[in-house]
């Protein structure tokens, strides 16, 4: 199974789409499955705000994981934890129009009307997987690129 196909199968799952695409990633990142799906829960739907997409995020999560600065004096690292920041960050707006899950769903999901405007609209069932989908491809870019040099 792919990542993607992972990630598909999480958010398939009735997992968000931040703890779909961190837990995809969990033995890379050195994270259990139970690691990765508590991590990444409170993070979905813009963290229930409209905010940041999940997806963004959960893949944000991984680029920390994997390229995060934990040591004060490794300054290498912080330059390149913000370099796929916005790799990522930019990656995925140019893809999906913006990083606001608000902006990406066309409605306002942190509001009673916003969430059964989504439901109604089928959009976290019928959109929401494409937007994992394309987080995921953004991030192996991302990945595929700092890997090879």
């Amino acid at each position: 199974m792919t990542t993607k196909e992972k990630a598909l199968d999480y958010f398939g799952r009735s997992f968000h789409c931040s703890q779909a695409v961190l837990a995809a990633y969990a033995d890379r990142c050195g994270l259990t499955e139970e690691q990765a799906l508590r991590l990444g829960g409170c993070f979905g739907s813009g963290m229930r705000k409209g905010e940041v997409c999940g997806a963004c995020t959960g893949a944000l999560m991984v680029l920390g994981a994997l390229y995060g600065q934990c040591n004060e004096a490794d300054l290498e690292s912080r330059r390149l934890s913000n370099k796929v920041n916005d790799e990522m960050m930019n990656g995925f707006a140019e893809k999906m129009g913006s990083c606001l899950c608000r902006d990406i769903l066309g409605c306002d999901v942190s509001t009673e009307e916003g969430v059964r405007l989504a439901r109604e609209n089928n959009l976290f069932k019928e959109l929401c997987p494409k937007v994992v989908a394309d987080a995921v491809d953004v991030l192996e870019e991302i990945l595929a690129s700092n890997e090879s040099g």
